[in-house]
C-alpha cells in the first residue's frame, strides 16, 4: 500500500508504504520529518508552574503534585526515606536484583572506559598547557513514572554520575495517589547512587531540583527524559541550572537491505511505539519493497500480541510508522541522517560498512543481533539521546557530563616572552589596553 491511494484502504490503521529519493521526497515523508521541538501549551504550563514554585516554594510543588498526580504529600512524606528502600528491594524477586546489578555493572564498565582523562602537553618553552577535570557537586536525574516506570532510567542517568564522582545524586519520580513508588525503581536508584529521592514528577520536580526548597537544595545540572511538560520546564530552567538536552518522544529508524528479517524489523519498530505520548517515531528505510511489504504484514501480525496494542494504534493513527523503498541503499541512509534519529539500526549486509556514513544519530545498532532495547537496557550506553531532530546537534548522555571541564595554563617566562607580541597586537586591535599591559608590564 501506498501513501497516494485512496483514503478508503487507508483505514485499516497499516502502516503505509511510500517511495523516497534524494531528488524526490513527499508530503507524507516532510510530514514524518517534522517534529516540533517544543509544545506551546507545554511552555505556558511549565512558564505559570515554575513562576509560582519560585514565589511559593515547597507549597507550590505540593499543590502541583496533588493537582496534577493525585499525590497527597508534606515535605517529610514527598521524600522517599531508608526504610521504603529498604522495603522496596526486599519485595522484588531476586531475579530482578539481579537484572538490576547486570544493568548497573555493564553501565558502569562503558561509563569508566568513556570518561576523559586528566592531560597535559608541554608548551613548547618550559611550560605546559593540559585540561582537568572535576565532578559536579550535586545534580538531579527525572525518572519518568507515569505509563511506565522506567527504572532502567535510573540507572542510565544515575551510574553516570556516580561514576564521574558526583557526591550529592537527587532523583525525582512521580508516585500517584498511593503515594507509592515502584520498588524496583527505587532499587534501582539505590544501586544507582542516588543520595536523595523524592516522590516528585512532571514540572514541579524540575521546579523543585531547579530552584529548591528551605530543605531541599538546589542542583547544578538537571538530566533525564521526560514528557512534554517535563522538557518544556528543562528548557525554562536553564542558566539557574545546567541541563542535558531537550529531549521528546522516543523514535527509531531501521536501515535495512532485503537479508533482513521481516518479522525482527517489525518488532524492533514497534519496540518504540509502545512508549505511550502517541508522538512517538518509527521509520523503515529500504531498498527493497519486497521487505517493506514483509514487515507491513508482520506489524499487522505482532501488533495484536502487544499488551499495549491499543496505544501502538493509537500512534500509527497518528502516522508514526513510515516505511520508505529507496532507489538504493545509500538513498536509504541519506533520508536516515535527514531524520537525525534517537535510535538507529543497521540491518543489511556488512552493516560495519556504512557506520562510517551516518552523521546524525543519537546511538547507533549494528547488525541483526543488536535490537534496540539491548542499548535500553542493558549494553552500557546511557539510553537518554536526543530525539526530534536534535542529533544533528547534540549527544547522548555520559559520564563526562557530570564533570566541569578546566583549561590549565602554566607559563614560564619564555613562554609569556614568545607570547608577548600576540598578546600585545590583539590588545591594541580590540581596544584592549589593560589586557596588553598586563603582558607587557612583567617585562619592565
Amino acid at each position: 500500500m501506498t501513501t497516494n491511494q485512496p483514503q478508503a484502504q487507508q483505514r485499516n490503521n497499516a502502516a503505509p508504504i511510500t517511495t523516497w529519493s534524494p531528488c524526490r521526497s513527499s508530503p507524507a515523508i516532510d510530514l514524518f520529518l517534522q517534529r516540533p521541538a517544543f509544545d506551546p501549551a507545554a511552555e505556558q504550563a511549565a512558564a505559570t508552574l515554575l513562576a509560582d514554585i519560585r514565589k511559593r516554594g515547597i507549597t507550590a510543588i505540593l499543590d502541583a503534585a496533588k493537582r496534577f498526580d493525585g499525590a497527597s504529600l508534606t515535605p517529610a512524606t514527598m521524600h522517599v526515606s531508608q526504610r521504603e528502600l529498604d522495603a522496596a528491594s526486599a519485595q522484588i524477586p531476586s531475579s530482578v536484583r539481579r537484572a538490576v546489578r547486570d544493568a548497573h555493572r555493564r553501565v558502569t564498565t562503558f561509563a569508566r572506559a568513556g570518561l576523559r582523562r586528566n592531560w597535559r602537553m608541554p608548551s613548547g618553552n618550559g611550560g605546559w598547557l593540559g585540561e582537568q577535570f572535576t565532578p559536579l557537586d550535586r545534580v538531579g536525574v527525572y525518572v519518568p513514572g507515569g505509563t511506565a516506570p522506567l527504572a532502567s532510567t535510573a540507572i542510565m542517568t544515575a551510574t553516570l554520575a556516580q561514576v564521574a564522582g558526583v557526591r550529592e545524586i537527587v532523583a525525582c519520580t512521580p508516585c500517584g495517589v498511593s503515594r507509592q513508588v515502584n520498588p524496583v525503581l527505587l532499587h534501582a536508584l539505590q544501586v544507582a547512587g542516588a543520595t536523595e529521592i523524592y516522590k516528585v514528577g512532571g514540572i514541579q520536580a524540575i521546579g523543585l531540583m531547579a530552584f529548591g526548597t528551605r530543605t531541599v537544595q538546589p542542583v547544578q545540572k538537571i538530566v533525564g527524559p521526560g514528557n512534554a511538560f517535563v522538557t518544556a520546564a528543562k528548557r525554562q530552567v536553564f542558566g539557574y541550572v545546567a541541563i542535558d538536552q531537550v529531549a521528546g518522544p522516543s523514535e527509531i529508524a531501521i536501515l535495512a537491505d532485503r537479508s533482513a528479517n521481516p518479522a525482527w524489523v517489525a518488532a524492533d519498530l514497534l519496540s518504540q511505539a509502545e512508549h505511550g505520548s502517541g508522538h512517538e517515531r518509527a521509520l523503515l528505510a529500504t531498498p527493497s519493497k519486497a521487505l517493506a511489504q514483509a514487515v507491513q504484514k508482520e506489524l499487522e501480525r505482532q501488533i495484536p500480541l502487544l499488551s499495549r496494542a491499543a496505544i501502538v494504534r493509537r500512534m500509527m493513527a497518528k502516522n508514526g510508522i513510515l516505511l520508505v523503498v529507496t532507489p538504493k541503499i545509500d538513498d536509504a541512509l541519506e533520508l536516515c541522517n535527514q531524520f537525525a534519529p534517537e535510535h538507529l539500526e543497521l540491518m543489511a549486509q556488512q552493516p560495519e560498512r556504512l557506520v562510517p556514513q551516518v552523521r546524525a544519530a543519537g546511538a547507533i545498532f549494528v547488525g541483526p543481533w543488536t535490537p534496540e532495547p539491548a542499548g535500553d537496557f542493558a549494553a552500557g550506553p546511557s539510553h537518554v539521546l536526543p530525539t526530534g531532530g536534535a542529533a544533528r546537534m547534540f549527544s547522548g548522555l555520559t559520564a563526562d557530563d557530570f564533570r566541569r571541564r578546566s583549561s590549565i595554563i602554566a607559563f614560564k617566562r619564555r613562554d609569556l616572552e614568545k607570547t608577548r607580541a600576540t598578546i600585545e597586537t590583539f590588545g591594541a586591535v580590540e581596544g584592549l589596553d589593560a589586557h596588553a599591559r598586563s603582558a607587557s608590564i612583567r617585562f619592565s
